[in-house]
Protein backbone atom coordinates (compact mmCIF):
# COMPACT_ATOMS: atom_id res chain seq x y z
CA UNK A 1 0.00 0.00 0.00
CA UNK A 2 1.24 3.48 -0.87
CA UNK A 3 -0.45 6.78 0.02
CA UNK A 4 -3.36 4.82 1.52
CA UNK A 5 -4.16 3.20 -1.85
CA UNK A 6 -4.33 -0.59 -1.28
CA UNK A 7 -3.50 -1.45 -4.90
CA UNK A 8 -0.56 0.96 -5.18
CA UNK A 9 3.12 0.26 -4.39
CA UNK A 10 6.25 2.40 -4.24
CA UNK A 11 9.16 0.09 -5.01
CA UNK A 12 12.57 0.13 -3.45
CA UNK A 13 15.53 0.57 -5.78
CA UNK A 14 14.96 -1.52 -8.91
CA UNK A 15 16.70 -1.82 -12.25
CA UNK A 16 14.69 -0.86 -15.32
CA UNK A 17 14.72 -2.89 -18.53
CA UNK A 18 12.83 -2.63 -21.83
CA UNK A 19 12.33 1.06 -21.13
CA UNK A 20 9.76 2.91 -23.26
CA UNK A 21 9.30 6.05 -21.20
CA UNK A 22 9.93 8.69 -23.88
CA UNK A 23 7.65 7.50 -26.68
CA UNK A 24 4.74 5.03 -26.43
CA UNK A 25 5.13 1.71 -28.19
CA UNK A 26 2.61 -0.87 -29.34
CA UNK A 27 2.93 -4.59 -28.63
CA UNK A 28 4.35 -6.15 -31.79
CA UNK A 29 2.48 -9.40 -31.06
CA UNK A 30 -0.89 -7.67 -31.06
CA UNK A 31 -1.77 -5.68 -34.23
CA UNK A 32 -4.72 -4.08 -32.41
CA UNK A 33 -2.72 -3.03 -29.37
CA UNK A 34 -2.71 0.64 -28.40
CA UNK A 35 0.73 2.24 -28.00
CA UNK A 36 1.73 2.56 -24.35
CA UNK A 37 4.60 3.75 -22.20
CA UNK A 38 6.18 0.86 -20.33
CA UNK A 39 9.14 -0.54 -18.41
CA UNK A 40 10.13 -3.88 -16.95
CA UNK A 41 11.15 -3.69 -13.30
CA UNK A 42 13.85 -6.01 -11.96
CA UNK A 43 13.16 -6.17 -8.22
CA UNK A 44 15.95 -7.73 -6.12
CA UNK A 45 14.66 -10.75 -4.20
CA UNK A 46 16.49 -9.43 -1.17
CA UNK A 47 13.85 -6.67 -0.94
CA UNK A 48 11.34 -8.82 0.93
CA UNK A 49 9.32 -5.82 2.14
CA UNK A 50 8.48 -4.61 -1.37
CA UNK A 51 7.73 -8.17 -2.49
CA UNK A 52 5.17 -8.60 0.28
CA UNK A 53 3.66 -5.18 -0.49
CA UNK A 54 3.24 -6.25 -4.11
CA UNK A 55 1.49 -9.49 -3.14
CA UNK A 56 -0.83 -7.56 -0.82
CA UNK A 57 -1.66 -5.03 -3.55
CA UNK A 58 -2.34 -7.83 -6.06
CA UNK A 59 -4.76 -9.39 -3.57
CA UNK A 60 -6.47 -6.02 -3.06
CA UNK A 61 -6.85 -5.63 -6.84
CA UNK A 62 -8.29 -9.14 -7.12
CA UNK A 63 -10.85 -8.49 -4.39
CA UNK A 64 -11.88 -5.24 -6.07
CA UNK A 65 -12.20 -6.88 -9.49
CA UNK A 66 -14.17 -9.82 -8.11
CA UNK A 67 -16.88 -7.53 -6.83
CA UNK A 68 -16.87 -5.07 -9.74
CA UNK A 69 -15.94 -6.78 -13.00
CA UNK A 70 -15.75 -10.56 -12.40
CA UNK A 71 -19.38 -10.96 -11.35
CA UNK A 72 -18.39 -12.20 -7.93
CA UNK A 73 -16.37 -15.13 -9.26
CA UNK A 74 -12.60 -15.21 -8.84
CA UNK A 75 -10.68 -17.11 -11.53
CA UNK A 76 -9.42 -20.46 -10.16
CA UNK A 77 -6.09 -19.80 -11.87
CA UNK A 78 -5.48 -16.08 -11.78
CA UNK A 79 -2.66 -14.69 -13.96
CA UNK A 80 -0.56 -12.15 -12.06
CA UNK A 81 2.14 -9.83 -13.46
CA UNK A 82 5.05 -10.82 -11.19
CA UNK A 83 7.46 -13.51 -12.38
CA UNK A 84 10.57 -15.29 -11.14
CA UNK A 85 13.66 -14.04 -12.98
CA UNK A 86 15.45 -17.31 -12.10
CA UNK A 87 12.76 -19.29 -13.91
CA UNK A 88 11.45 -19.24 -17.48
CA UNK A 89 9.01 -17.14 -19.47
CA UNK A 90 5.55 -18.31 -20.51
CA UNK A 91 7.03 -19.54 -23.81
CA UNK A 92 9.56 -21.70 -21.95
CA UNK A 93 12.66 -19.59 -22.64
CA UNK A 94 14.78 -18.48 -19.66
CA UNK A 95 14.92 -14.87 -18.56
CA UNK A 96 18.06 -12.91 -19.39
CA UNK A 97 21.06 -12.86 -17.05
CA UNK A 98 20.11 -9.39 -15.81
CA UNK A 99 16.96 -10.95 -14.29
CA UNK A 100 18.77 -13.46 -12.09
CA UNK A 101 18.05 -12.98 -8.42
CA UNK A 102 15.11 -10.70 -9.21
CA UNK A 103 11.35 -10.62 -9.42
CA UNK A 104 10.24 -9.35 -12.83
CA UNK A 105 7.23 -7.08 -13.42
CA UNK A 106 6.26 -5.26 -16.61
CA UNK A 107 4.16 -2.14 -16.04
CA UNK A 108 2.55 0.09 -18.67
CA UNK A 109 0.34 3.14 -19.04
CA UNK A 110 -1.38 5.21 -21.73
CA UNK A 111 -0.33 8.43 -19.98
CA UNK A 112 3.25 9.64 -20.23
CA UNK A 113 4.94 9.06 -16.87
CA UNK A 114 7.15 11.66 -15.26
CA UNK A 115 10.79 10.61 -15.01
CA UNK A 116 12.85 12.62 -12.53
CA UNK A 117 16.12 12.26 -10.63
CA UNK A 118 16.24 11.82 -6.88
CA UNK A 119 18.36 14.98 -6.63
CA UNK A 120 15.59 17.09 -8.23
CA UNK A 121 12.11 15.59 -8.26
CA UNK A 122 10.60 18.77 -9.73
CA UNK A 123 12.46 18.59 -13.06
CA UNK A 124 11.96 15.87 -15.65
CA UNK A 125 15.04 14.16 -17.07
CA UNK A 126 16.30 14.70 -20.59
CA UNK A 127 15.65 11.79 -23.00
CA UNK A 128 19.34 10.86 -23.18
CA UNK A 129 19.36 10.25 -19.41
CA UNK A 130 16.54 7.67 -19.61
CA UNK A 131 17.56 4.19 -20.75
CA UNK A 132 17.32 0.46 -20.08
CA UNK A 133 19.78 -0.43 -17.34
CA UNK A 134 19.40 2.57 -15.05
CA UNK A 135 18.21 2.18 -11.45
CA UNK A 136 15.27 3.91 -9.86
CA UNK A 137 12.19 3.78 -7.67
CA UNK A 138 8.82 3.41 -9.35
CA UNK A 139 5.16 3.74 -8.41
CA UNK A 140 2.98 0.93 -9.76
CA UNK A 141 -0.73 0.19 -9.40
CA UNK A 142 -2.40 -3.21 -9.77
CA UNK A 143 -5.85 -3.72 -11.31
CA UNK A 144 -8.13 -6.52 -12.38
CA UNK A 145 -9.10 -7.02 -16.04
CA UNK A 146 -11.57 -9.08 -18.06
CA UNK A 147 -11.00 -9.02 -21.80
CA UNK A 148 -11.22 -11.50 -24.65
CA UNK A 149 -12.52 -14.10 -22.23
CA UNK A 150 -9.49 -13.75 -19.95
CA UNK A 151 -9.42 -12.55 -16.38
CA UNK A 152 -6.38 -11.60 -14.37
CA UNK A 153 -4.35 -8.86 -12.70
CA UNK A 154 -2.41 -6.22 -14.62
CA UNK A 155 0.15 -3.65 -13.52
CA UNK A 156 -0.11 0.05 -14.30
CA UNK A 157 2.97 2.26 -14.45
CA UNK A 158 3.06 5.45 -12.39
CA UNK A 159 6.12 7.70 -12.21
CA UNK A 160 9.86 6.97 -12.12
CA UNK A 161 12.56 8.46 -9.92
CA UNK A 162 16.01 7.63 -11.24
CA UNK A 163 18.57 6.87 -8.51
CA UNK A 164 21.75 5.94 -10.37
CA UNK A 165 23.32 4.91 -13.66
CA UNK A 166 24.54 1.48 -14.74
CA UNK A 167 25.59 -0.33 -17.89
CA UNK A 168 22.88 -0.07 -20.58
CA UNK A 169 20.84 -3.23 -21.17
CA UNK A 170 20.31 -2.47 -24.86
CA UNK A 171 23.08 -4.82 -25.99
CA UNK A 172 25.70 -2.12 -26.45
CA UNK A 173 28.57 -0.94 -24.27
CA UNK A 174 28.85 2.53 -22.84
CA UNK A 175 31.39 5.04 -24.13
CA UNK A 176 33.19 4.86 -20.77
CA UNK A 177 33.64 1.11 -21.21
CA UNK A 178 34.66 1.36 -24.86
CA UNK A 179 37.27 4.10 -24.33
CA UNK A 180 38.60 3.29 -20.86
CA UNK A 181 42.29 4.24 -20.77
CA UNK A 182 42.20 5.73 -24.27
CA UNK A 183 43.06 9.38 -24.85
CA UNK A 184 44.23 9.91 -21.29
CA UNK A 185 47.75 11.14 -22.22
CA UNK A 186 48.22 14.81 -21.42
CA UNK A 187 49.66 16.96 -24.19
CA UNK A 188 49.96 16.46 -27.94
CA UNK A 189 52.81 15.05 -30.05
CA UNK A 190 55.31 17.53 -31.37
CA UNK A 191 54.93 18.72 -34.96
CA UNK A 192 57.16 16.59 -37.20
CA UNK A 193 60.17 18.38 -38.76
CA UNK A 194 59.90 17.73 -42.46
CA UNK A 195 62.82 19.92 -43.52
CA UNK A 196 64.14 23.44 -43.39
CA UNK A 197 61.87 26.24 -42.32
CA UNK A 198 59.72 27.79 -45.02
CA UNK A 199 59.93 31.54 -45.72
CA UNK A 200 57.61 33.74 -43.71
CA UNK A 201 55.98 35.29 -46.78
CA UNK A 202 54.39 33.03 -49.41
CA UNK A 203 55.94 33.30 -52.85
CA UNK A 204 59.35 34.28 -51.52
CA UNK A 205 61.01 30.89 -51.92
CA UNK A 206 64.66 31.47 -52.93
CA UNK A 207 67.61 29.18 -53.23
CA UNK A 208 69.48 30.69 -50.28
CA UNK A 209 66.63 30.15 -47.78
CA UNK A 210 66.11 26.50 -48.81
CA UNK A 211 69.75 25.59 -48.44
CA UNK A 212 69.88 24.33 -52.05
CA UNK A 213 72.63 25.34 -54.44
CA UNK A 214 71.91 27.82 -57.24
CA UNK A 215 71.65 26.04 -60.60
CA UNK A 216 74.84 26.49 -62.63
CA UNK A 217 74.50 24.32 -65.70
CA UNK A 218 77.48 25.94 -67.49
CA UNK A 219 79.85 25.37 -64.62
CA UNK A 220 80.62 29.08 -64.39
CA UNK A 221 82.16 30.08 -61.05
CA UNK A 222 80.67 33.06 -59.23
CA UNK A 223 82.75 36.21 -59.20
CA UNK A 224 81.12 37.95 -56.23
CA UNK A 225 77.89 38.17 -54.24
CA UNK A 226 75.18 40.65 -55.15
CA UNK A 227 74.56 42.57 -51.88
CA UNK A 228 70.90 43.28 -52.78
CA UNK A 229 69.79 39.76 -53.63
CA UNK A 230 72.29 37.69 -51.69
CA UNK A 231 72.86 35.68 -54.87
CA UNK A 232 76.14 35.35 -56.70
CA UNK A 233 76.93 37.20 -59.89
CA UNK A 234 77.73 34.89 -62.79
CA UNK A 235 79.66 35.92 -65.81
CA UNK A 236 82.71 35.43 -67.95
Amino acid sequence: MYNNIPTKVLTGEVRLSYVNLIQPRANNNDPNAEPKYSATLLIPKSDEVVYQNILSSIEAAAADAQSKIWNGVRPPVMPIPIHDGDGVRENGTPYGPECKGCWVITASTKQKPQVVHQSDINTELLPQDIYSGMWGRVTINFFGYARAGKKGIGCGLGNVMKTRDDEPLSGGASAAADFAGVGQTVGAPATPNYGAAMPATPGQMTYPNTGAAMPNPMGVQPRQINPLTGQPFYGA
